[in-house]
């Protein structure tokens, strides 16, 4: 897990193109979303100029997600961030998409618990490992956002409860602002 402690450094050259310093060898935007899926913070910059393009490049991927009818943002989440752009709200949004962000993390348990109870596919051969995978894949994605904790794996029957009013404080802190 050392390696995994700093970034992996991605470079693009002039071409365009962009080089993995870890194997030596050209990669796409599918294998850093592939780098990203499996746990790995990577930083890309521009060769000649030193620029950090990660942001660009995360944006590009989710674009190309979406584009592709993968789709995980629904639109008004989309428009109301085009909103912020352009609105006084700008410097709130990060820090509320990373707190609603950490609840999910947090809830995150909870709610497969919850699933798992209320399913009867729970029963069935091979639920566990697919449990596993989808707590996998919300580590993951959830990796690197900033503010964002890692999930309690002790969680209390007050998790629910906890949410409910961490999103409701939320609502409250929203509504002041609109005014």
């Amino acid at each position: 897990m050392a390696q995994d402690a700093k970034p992996l450094l991605i470079k693009r050259y002039a071409s365009r193109r962009l080089y993995n310093t870890e194997t030596s060898d050209y990669v796409t935007l599918e294998d850093i979303a592939g780098f990203i899926r499996d746990g790995r913070e990577v930083q890309i910059v521009d060769l000649k100029s030193g620029d950090d393009l990660t942001r660009q490049y995360l944006l590009q991927i989710v674009a190309e997600h979406e584009s592709r009818g993968e789709s995980v943002l629904p639109i008004d989440v989309l428009t109301d961030l085009v909103r912020s752009y352009t609105t006084q709200a700008q410097s709130v949004v990060p820090q509320f998409l990373a707190m609603s962000f950490e609840m999910l993390r947090e809830g995150q348990s909870q709610i497969v618990d919850n699933m798992t109870r209320a399913n009867p596919m729970s029963a069935m051969p091979g639920f566990e490992e697919m449990q596993r995978q989808q707590q996998a894949f919300m580590k993951s994605m959830m990796a690197g956002w900033p503010g964002v904790k890692e999930p309690d794996t002790a969680s209390s029957g007050d998790d629910l409860d906890d949410i409910k009013k961490q999103l409701a404080e939320l609502q409250e802190k929203l509504s002041k602002m609109n005014k």
